[in-house]
């Protein structure tokens, strides 16, 4: 049945859902990689795909930006459609001095700002599983991918007032910031589901160095398929 923010039939998801936050990237990951991909949802112009990943189905859907848009639509993915596996597929802030640009990270942990994971009752540790970890590196590896492993900052503040913040997680080993991934491991905690983030550096905040709009879709692009080839071996 449909939900106040997915407007798909029964059964028109996969179980396993790709995840990017950027709607837009959601259509591109259907168009470029997907076979017969076919709109199922468009509630709020935040549409969700279905096709297949070399013979697989996967289905795509974005989270929005933020804690709290991502938590509604993995609920009702979860709830309502049988969702059981996410593979989010995002960008991040580097907060580390030695790691580049283009560096795709595998989350295996998250630390957040959030009351979500709390409100909810999830665990205090926040963490991806483990065989969707290790997937994930031999899907990279095939592909000619580093894969970096480590904990991620899921923020509710986009522009934070000041440096400290970063440099407390930097000095405590965190690997980059973003904004969603806190609630998707929280989420799959509590409802019994399979969750991995996977994100490009795309903006270093030690050194200020951007990625091109160029060196950005195919970066990002790279890690998506390391994204896709996980969904397809995934247990």
């Amino acid at each position: 049945m449909s939900t106040p923010h997915i407007n798909a039939e029964p059964g028109a998801f996969a179980p396993i859902v790709l995840m990017p936050g950027d709607p837009l990237r959601a259509r591109h990951i259907a168009e470029t990689f997907l076979d017969d991909a076919a709109m199922v949802t468009n509630v709020r112009s935040m549409a969700g795909f279905t096709g297949t990943w070399k013979q697989r189905p996967v289905s795509v859907m974005a989270s929005g930006m933020g804690v709290p848009s991502a938590a509604i639509y993995i609920t009702e993915l979860i709830r309502s459609y049988e969702v059981t596996t996410f593979i989010r597929v995002g960008t991040a802030g580097v907060y580390q001095p030695d790691l580049a640009l283009r560096t795709v990270v595998a989350a295996t942990d998250a630390v957040t700002n959030s009351s979500l994971p709390a409100i909810i009752g999830a665990p205090e540790e926040l963490i991806a599983d483990p065989d969707l970890v290790e997937t994930a590196q031999a899907a990279a590896t095939t592909n000619g991918i580093d894969l970096a492993l480590g904990t991620v900052f899921t923020s509710d503040v986009f522009y934070e007032p000041d440096n400290s913040l970063r440099e407390t997680h930097a000095a405590n080993g965190v690997l980059c910031v973003e904004m969603e991934t806190a609630a998707l491991y929280a989420i799959a905690a509590v409802e019994g589901a399979k969750a991995l983030t996977l994100l490009t550096m795309t903006d270093h905040l030690v050194t200020g160095e951007h990625l091109t709009s160029d060196e950005r879709q195919l970066t990002v692009d790279e890690m998506i398929r390391v994204g896709l080839e996980t969904a397809l071996n995934a247990p």
